[in-house]
């Protein structure tokens, strides 16, 4: 159901009163995507993932404990890996997708002005 003309209204007034107010705020939100954290988290998850790889490669030949920690930490970083993918999703992959794309579009575009 869409807003009626006084709604609007006060919407807009309260939008203008924002960005007076807090423009740290309005950008802050404005950058900020519903997958950033489980964008965040599918980051630690892989150094954790790479982590305990090279720890349980390290250590299985002093101690067979110390290689069983570092496959621990593989399990755990593999199953957060896998949670954070359901989380973000098809959608989230593709709206990260689009921004790299654009960001290496915008780079490219400075590169070039920057030649001429």
């Amino acid at each position: 159901m869409p807003l009626s003309e006084n709604e609007q209204n006060i919407l807009d007034e309260i939008e203008r009163h924002l960005h007076q107010t807090d423009p740290e705020l309005v950008r802050e939100v404005g950058e900020t995507t519903v997958y950033g954290l489980a964008l965040s988290s599918l980051r630690w998850s892989v150094v954790g993932l790479i982590a305990g790889l090279v720890v349980m490669l390290g250590t299985l030949q002093i101690h067979f404990l110390l290689a069983f920690g570092g496959f621990l930490l593989m399990l755990v970083s593999g199953m957060g890996l896998e949670r954070n993918f359901r989380m973000v999703g098809r959608a989230g992959l593709h709206q990260v997708s689009t921004k790299i794309r654009n960001n290496a579009v915008a780079s490219e575009t400075e590169a070039e002005s920057a030649d001429e």
